[in-house]
């Protein structure tokens, strides 16, 4: 591996470690010329996955872009970068378990919209209107109204559930 600051191409292995659920390597390297540290990553190549667009067009699949959209939606929110990347490495295997070659574009944004609603509902709404191309401002809160609905659903339910736990619990 050349080494990027002085491009020799003798360095040696310092440690390395599975990542992404085993799906990759991290390598963390020593240039043996001028001592700079990188790291490099090592994968399976698979076959370019192709996502078909709305409108019929193919475009090679691509993590960054993913990765990017998803990292622009959680802008300004206490969510990491590592926790973005998980996400990301999720949406993908996910995909890859249910296509094989051709990925519909709105498989993929519905993925991301549904880590996002259970990761930050300001994420999800953030993603929501650039995915489903809102056209006004009543769009947008038509989304924010039904993720607010789902959200007082869902606590209630699990407040049911304690509740229904904790009648059934045996008495002392």
């Amino acid at each position: 591996m050349k080494c990027p600051s002085c491009s020799e191409d003798d360095d040696k292995v310092l440690e390395s470690r599975a990542v992404r659920g085993g799906a990759a390597i991290r390598r963390r390297r020593v240039c043996n010329r001028c001592a700079h540290r990188f790291t490099t990553y090592e994968e399976i190549l698979r076959d370019s996955m192709m996502v078909v667009k709305r409108d019929g067009r193919l475009e090679e699949f691509s993590r960054a872009k993913l990765e990017n959209g998803i990292q622009r939606s959680c802008l300004k929110l206490p969510i990491s970068r590592q926790k973005v990347g998980a996400i990301v490495d999720s949406i993908i295997e996910e995909l890859e378990r249910r296509y094989e070659l051709e990925i519909p574009a709105q498989a993929i944004g519905d993925l991301a919209m549904e880590r996002l609603l259970s990761l930050d509902e300001v994420a999800y709404v953030r993603y929501a209107s650039i995915y489903r191309h809102f056209k006004s401002l009543e769009e947008f809160v038509r989304e924010a109204q039904t993720l607010r609905k789902a959200s007082a659903a869902a606590a209630a339910s699990s407040e049911k559930t304690a509740a229904t736990d904790e009648a059934d619990a045996p008495k002392p």
